[in-house]
């Protein structure tokens, strides 16, 4: 199957399948290094965070039965692409998936200023199965499609308040204009933050067939492994769209878990089903506080 890889999803298609990828920042590698060493070493006061608690070997951890895993509170996820300002040319639609530097900026500073404290994929894991205790209020942030401005703009102003996050990293991208290179990556897992796997070129899962998990899933997975030195363990479907025949697949090449979106979670493997809701563009903290508290 050969595959295109596009700068710019429709936004048609954007809006109904709920994941934009493409970034227009701009920036270099070098300056945007930088900026992120100046924002995040020496300056902010945040303490460390009680969220930020170790976890086992997850591989080594036995998977409950459904049943036990759907009957545990759902932690709130958040699922973010594009920070920066919005332009005349961004569509209604597309306004969903880019949110505003000072929108995001309210965005963490409610979390911060609400109790919330933030949890990675392992803790996730490791809660569902076991029942282990998540920190209070527990929350995790995620980033799709590897885009430029969330380790320029989105990472400093987390560390301001010493949250952590997941980084879906789409490697196709990786080194283009607005895109994050190896080196940042690597910078985001050596700061603490998670990198999963987010396919090659963003391509939707459901119409994947034979050497097309290799492609997507298989290749990307053993790139981001070789950047970080760490097993990457943790998928976000693109779109958000999934079929129960991905699943045995993804187990195949070593994934615990898998993200969708605010659809219905599988009864039989939630684990590769954990909804996230996307922080949209147009929502105030307010809206975000509310929208946190109907959805999970």
């Amino acid at each position: 199957m050969k595959y295109t890889f596009l700068p710019l999803f429709a936004a048609a298609v954007i809006f109904t399948a709920g994941c934009q990828s493409k970034s227009q920042s701009n920036g270099t590698d070098k300056n945007t290094k930088d900026t992120l060493t100046a924002t995040t070493d020496g300056t902010n006061t945040a303490t460390a965070e009680e969220g930020q608690a170790t976890t086992g070997d997850i591989s080594k951890m036995k998977v409950a039965d459904a049943k036990t895993i759907l009957a545990r509170k759902q932690v709130p996820i958040l699922c973010y692409h594009q920070v920066r300002d919005w332009r005349a040319k961004d569509s209604k639609a597309a306004k969903d998936y880019i949110i505003p530097i000072a929108t995001f900026k309210d965005h963490m500073k409610m979390l911060a200023d609400s109790g919330y404290h933030t949890i990675l994929p392992d803790q996730l894991y490791d809660y569902l199965n076991n029942g282990t205790k998540l920190p209070s209020k527990p929350i995790m942030l995620t980033f799709d499609d590897t885009d430029l401005d969330q380790f320029t703009i989105a990472a400093p102003e987390m560390k301001k308040y010493g949250f952590k996050g997941v980084f879906f990293v789409m490697t196709v991208s990786l080194g283009r204009p607005n895109y994050m290179s190896r080196d940042q990556v690597k910078a985001l897992s050596d700061m603490g933050h998670v990198i999963g796997s987010h396919t090659w070129d963003h391509h939707n899962v459901k119409k994947y067939q034979g050497q097309d998990w290799v492609t997507q899933i298989e290749k990307p997975t053993k790139t981001l492994e070789e950047i970080t030195g760490k097993n990457i363990h943790h998928f976000a479907y693109p779109f958000g769209l999934w079929n129960p025949e991905a699943i045995p697949e993804l187990k195949k090449r070593g994934m615990k878990s898998a993200f969708i979106l605010a659809t219905k979670r599988d009864e039989n493997d939630p684990l590769f089903t954990i909804r996230r809701i996307i922080a949209s563009g147009y929502w105030s903290s307010k809206t975000l506080s509310n929208s946190i508290k109907n959805s999970f």
